[in-house]
Parts: C-alpha cells; sequence; structure tokens
C-alpha cells in the first residue's frame, strides 16, 4: 500500500514529516468478517515475525520508470530507490511507512548504484552520466559531484578503511576499470587508486578489512585487486556468463555473484579454502531473461548470512538455504523482472524492487537456528 500523500517539490528538497509512533511489537494479524455482530468470525490469523505493519508492504507512486536499486540503510529505519527516471526516492521502513523524499535533480541519466554511508548522513549514487554523487540527506542537496569515469558507471561499494576512520567508495564503470574515492562531505574530487580491469566492470564489492575489490566484469571472471599492492592478485572462476552483482556474507568468508546465464555461485574467499576453484555452492532458480539487467543479490542478515536472494526475469525472488542449496521461498508480487533485492539488518525482511516501478516489503520466518 502506498502511503505517499503529496509529490515532493521538484529539485531533491526533502519533505519534513513527522516520525510514526513506535513500531508494533509482534504480534497475530487477525481479520474479523463483518457480517453481522452476532455472526462475526476469525478469518485468518498470521504469525507475525517483525514490526512491519503488515507482513507485505507494496511501495509505489514515486517512481515513474524501472526501479534499478534499492537498499535499507544500517540501521534499517529508512529505505533508499533509485530508478532510471533519474530519482532517488527515500521511505520509512515503518508505519506509516512515508515516502518522505524524492531527490529528483542530481543526475541527468538512470541511477544504476546507490550505497548509504556507514557514518555519515550522505547517500552515494552512480549514474549513466559517468557521474558519483554524494548527497546530504539532512538538506536534500548535493555535497559533492565528481565526474569518476569516461562510460557508464555500473556500481558502487563503501568500506571504512581500517583503523583510519575514513570511507572508501570504489566504483566500476564501462571504461574497463575500477577507482576508489574517499567519502565524505570534504573529500578530494581526486581518485585514491585506479585499477584497469581490461573490460567494462559490472560489480564491484569490498573485502570485510577493506583491503581487497572484489570486480565483476564482461570477461564472465571476478577479478580481486589488493589496495596495498595495487595490483590483481587472483580471479574467481566459474561463470559462464558475466556477473551481474556481488554482495559479501555477514561474515566476510563468503562472495554472491548472480550472472546473465541464470546461475548463482557462491564463492569462498577465505584467505585458505578448502576448494581449489573457490566455488562453494551454485544455486539455480533465478533466471537472468534476455534483458541483460545487472540484477542484484543479497545476503540474510538477521541470521549471520544463512540465505541469500536474488531476484528474476520470472518476476519472482529466488530464498536459498545456502550451505544446503535448497530454495526456500519463490516469492511472487512483482510484474517485472526483480532487478534488487537487500535484507533487513535486524529483521527477516525482504525488500525487492523491479522494473514495475514498485518495491515490495516481506516478512519471512526466522531461520531454525536463530
Amino acid at each position: 500500500m502506498s502511503k505517499r500523500s503529496a509529490s515532493p517539490p521538484v529539485g531533491g528538497a526533502l519533505i519534513k514529516r513527522s516520525r510514526g509512533d513506535t513500531p508494533p511489537t509482534n504480534q497475530m494479524a487477525i481479520a474479523i468478517s463483518s457480517a453481522g455482530d452476532d455472526k462475526k468470525g476469525l478469518i485468518r490469523s498470521v504469525k507475525r515475525t517483525s514490526s512491519l505493519e503488515a507482513p507485505i508492504i507494496s511501495l509505489s507512486g514515486s517512481h515513474s520508470a524501472e526501479i534499478l536499486c534499492c537498499r535499507f540503510d544500517p540501521t534499517g529505519q529508512n529505505i533508499a530507490a533509485c530508478s532510471a527516471d533519474r530519482s532517488v526516492s527515500l521511505w520509512r521502513t515503518y508505519p506509516p511507512n512515508t515516502n518522505y523524499g524524492l531527490l529528483s535533480s542530481h543526475h541527468k541519466a538512470p541511477i544504476l548504484d546507490l550505497q548509504w554511508s556507514l557514518f555519515s548522513p550522505l547517500l552515494y549514487t552512480v549514474s549513466a552520466d559517468h557521474m558519483l554523487t554524494y548527497t546530504d540527506l539532512t538538506t536534500g542537496q548535493k555535497a559533492r559531484r565528481i565526474r569518476a569515469h569516461r562510460g557508464i558507471i555500473n556500481a558502487l561499494d563503501r568500506t571504512m578503511a581500517g583503523g583510519a576512520g575514513i570511507e572508501l567508495i570504489a566504483t566500476a564503470s564501462d571504461d574497463g576499470t575500477v577507482r576508489v574515492w574517499e567519502g565524505g562531505d570534504e573529500a578530494s574530487k581526486q581518485s585514491v587508486a585506479v585499477f584497469e580491469v581490461g573490460c567494462p566492470a559490472t560489480s564491484v564489492c569490498w573485502s570485510a578489512d577493506g583491503q581487497n575489490l572484489y570486480v565483476g566484469a564482461l570477461d564472465n571472471e571476478i577479478h580481486v585487486y589488493d589496495l596495498r599492492k595495487n595490483e590483481e592478485v587472483y580471479a574467481l572462476t566459474g561463470h559462464t556468463d558475466t556477473p551481474t552483482s556481488l554482495a559479501l556474507s555477514p561474515n566476510g568468508s563468503y562472495l554472491l555473484s548472480p550472472s546473465l546465464s541464470s546461475t548463482t555461485i557462491v564463492h569462498d574467499v577465505r584467505p585458505f579454502s578448502p576448494s581449489p576453484n573457490r566455488v562453494h555452492r551454485v544455486l539455480h532458480g533465478a533466471p537472468a531473461g534476455f534483458e541483460n539487467t545487472l540484477i542484484k543479490g543479497a545476503w540474510s542478515k538477521d541470521d549471520g548470512g544463512q540465505r541469500a536472494a536474488v531476484g528474476g526475469a520470472d518476476r519472482m525472488v529466488c530464498i536459498w538455504d545456502v550451505e544446503s542449496g535448497r530454495v526456500l521461498y519463490k516469492l511472487p508480487g512483482h510484474k517485472g523482472t526483480v532487478t534488487s533485492v537487500d535484507f533487513h539488518p535486524k529483521e527477516p525482511v525482504v525488500l525487492t524492487s523491479s522494473k514495475d516501478g514498485t518495491m515490495l516489503l516481506g516478512e519471512l520466518e526466522p531461520s531454525v537456528s536463530v
């Protein structure tokens, strides 16, 4: 259900609205028939597993084109989504699920990826206009705008540099390079490091310690670069088509990589892997389709990464138990390819976005071992 009551003004200013009440505690959702006062009866009860207002919530009405990425902020209280309509929408996760902001003038082409800052009220976005933009979410204004590449920027990721208290941003582009930038609104517009991949880079992800970069590329490989040595140290193989996104497990040991071949590989990126080719699991069930969409997958966080999810061209979200490779859920609800998935940092809640221009919030059953 869309709770958006008005469109924000042009120019990217945030709409100031009061916060909703404290999210309700877990409860049973009960529907009562209204055939008559003397005939009321229980229709259905659903065991609630989160503090969402309902087991499934639709967030719609803010975008006029396909949504390409959606992510929770580190606290789980807010959601950001970017679209091919060149705007970013900001939402409350909990009641009343308000669309409290629309940033509509920060890019001149489709916005392909976004990340929340880990330590400041900044949102990082990259676009087909070759720009990396830092947005101050307290004002809704651009804090920094960098012409980061000579081609379309497909993805970005951020990390905290070990011990230095500096946020680093990595951007992957069609120009065949991955560049590293300093985060924060007073950062330099000069890149900290540049890695020549040799072919278009479609995805990028930091290692847990911030020392390595994983880069998916058009050559079907995932290149691993050491920031200290400023060189490639090894490559992860196994895909027969381009990796569409990369996501590191919460414990930093595994890398999730869906691909255009409709297979999703979980790579073992521990320093000493028992597998020679570092392929931990191969997951099936999320068709990539023929549109060459850079579909973004994610790990569950409330259970330490026992589950992984990837959307598909079948308009569904596939969620696996990683250790067994078993499909736990095939979630319907969208009317177009599911482009992005994210998990709530604290609750068993999954967020999905689609080419139909909508997002869905849905509860899951908690993992058995949690």
